[in-house]
């Protein structure tokens, strides 16, 4: 994984350095602006959409991202379904339609391309092929894909193409984020001692609910934590171990799924114990959706997604504010217990920054921050949990077995 991971040792900021990124980040045009073509810059990349309504759309707005950036013009879409290309074409300000994204990425030839769908089983074929004709940078809804065997060909294509990719995972590029690596590098959170994960536990609980949701979640504990380095995993249907019978195909093209209840123990390469657990109907209201990092000196609640995500810090060694009478400090972008300066612009406003450093990715020649790699890093982690389900004990990473674990219970 080419990234560097907060808790193992990613350049540190200090204050000063902090709030000056803080404020030039305020200061660059991070709200949507929609309507770029009214902007006197002229675009730099020619920006495609592949998309396909009633299966997996356009995601959480991948489509629409292109018109906040004004180094980017969208010049075509794809989708298969003939009413859902016709309002694309409407809603993106009437860029040239086509029912078929091979047929797109032949004739146009985009510079960059936002591959939408939520449903992961057309992921594959659509990187591989944006790849092979030439796209030089794409971004992908999450998650990335449904095997590790799926995820290897992506980065193969990706890497012999020289292909930039990131993944929607919004959260990695919040502003808060520098806060928070600086609560634990500083050592105000003291001994980092475990991170917790729980994903939306409704409906989806359980498998779906790790596939869909678990992604972001296990994609932040691995940038704090590092890279993991075991898994010990059970799921459960109707209150006992899954079995061959009850791997029914899962929801937005997962594949063969099965799990009202997982519960999975990741060693990290920090040394640190990170969890996540799910079970459907389980939620809370509000939602315990989110990730906490435990530490000697206190805990970090970080919940939900997107641009600023609410994030919490309670300076309570004992972790139970009951009896010591201690609160919890709101984190925000300019530091801990200090207002808000940004705007809260949600996941729109986490699609533009993931472009723009993708754009910026390309012109530099590195890797996006949430790229492919930290993408299949957290599929393998999903796949770990099903993958020590079926051979009863933990698994090491890598993983030996690339297929889906589900297709092989006995």
């Amino acid at each position: 994984m080419t990234a560097q991971h907060a808790f193992t040792g990613t350049p540190r900021q200090n204050r000063r350095a902090f709030i000056a990124t803080a404020t030039a980040l305020s200061l660059a045009a991070v709200r949507p602006q929609r309507g770029r073509a009214a902007d006197a810059t002229p675009a730099k990349y020619r920006a495609a959409v592949i998309g396909h309504t009633g299966r997996g759309d356009y995601g959480h707005g991948l489509d629409l991202v292109w018109l906040d950036v004004p180094q980017t013009k969208i010049v075509a879409v794809a989708d298969a379904d003939p009413k859902g290309l016709a309002a694309a074409v409407k809603r993106l300000g009437g860029p040239k339609g086509f029912a078929d994204y091979r047929q797109m990425l032949d004739e146009v030839k985009p510079d960059v391309v936002s591959i939408c769908p939520r449903w992961i089983d057309q992921h594959r074929d659509m990187v591989t092929a944006a790849a092979e004709r030439g796209v030089r940078a794409i971004y992908l809804e999450k998650p990335l894909c449904r095997t590790l065997a799926e995820a290897d060909q992506m980065v193969a294509a990706c890497q012999q193409h020289k292909v930039k990719l990131a993944i929607a995972h919004q959260t990695r590029y919040s502003q808060k984020l520098p806060v928070i690596r600086e609560l634990i590098s500083s050592g105000k959170l003291g001994r980092i001692l475990e991170f917790r994960a729980r994903g939306k536990e409704d409906n989806r609980g359980g498998g779906e609910d790790l596939w869909v949701l678990g992604t972001h979640m296990l994609n932040l504990m691995s940038h704090f934590g590092g890279q993991p380095q075991s898994c010990y995993g059970t799921v459960w249907q109707q209150g006992r171990p899954i079995r061959p019978q009850d791997v029914k195909p899962g929801n937005e093209g997962i594949g063969p799924l099965a799990g009202d209840e997982v519960h999975a123990t990741y060693r990290l390469a920090s040394g640190v114990t990170g969890y996540f657990d799910s079970v459907r109907g389980g939620g809370g209201e509000p939602t315990r959706f989110g990730l906490h990092v435990f530490g000697s000196q206190g805990i970090l609640q970080l919940h939900n997604t997107g641009h600023l995500p609410d994030t919490q810090f309670l300076p309570d060694s004992s972790w139970s504010p009951g009896r010591t009478g201690k609160g919890w400090v709101p984190v925000t972008s300019a530091g801990v217990g200090k207002p808000e300066p940004l705007p809260d612009d949600g996941l729109p406003g986490g699609n533009v920054r993931a472009v723009k450093d993708l754009i910026a990715a390309v012109e530099e020649d590195r890797q996006p921050i949430s790229n492919i790699y930290e993408a299949r890093t957290a599929t393998e982690m999903i796949v770990a949990v099903f993958e020590s389900q079926r051979t009863g004990g933990p698994v090491t990473f890598p993983l030996k077995n690339r297929q889906n674990p589900l297709t092989m219970l006995t």
